[in-house]
């Protein structure tokens, strides 16, 4: 069992709306967007290393 299965469930936020924002908004928008895609791919390619450690480890 993964640890994040015993933290409870967080909703999600409302999106935002995008009618009301500046094109100079949106671009920051997105760049703040791409920062924290970023942000979980290294989080996620950190664990994947992790896991495929632990599980060299074992099969020998």
């Amino acid at each position: 069992m993964d640890t994040d299965d015993l933290e409870p469930e967080k909703k999600k936020p409302a999106p935002k709306n995008l009618e009301v924002m500046s094109i100079e908004a949106l671009e920051e928008y997105i760049s703040d967007l791409e920062a924290e895609i970023s942000r979980v791919r290294e989080a996620i390619a950190g664990k994947e290393s992790a896991q495929s450690a632990a599980e060299n480890f074992f099969k020998t």
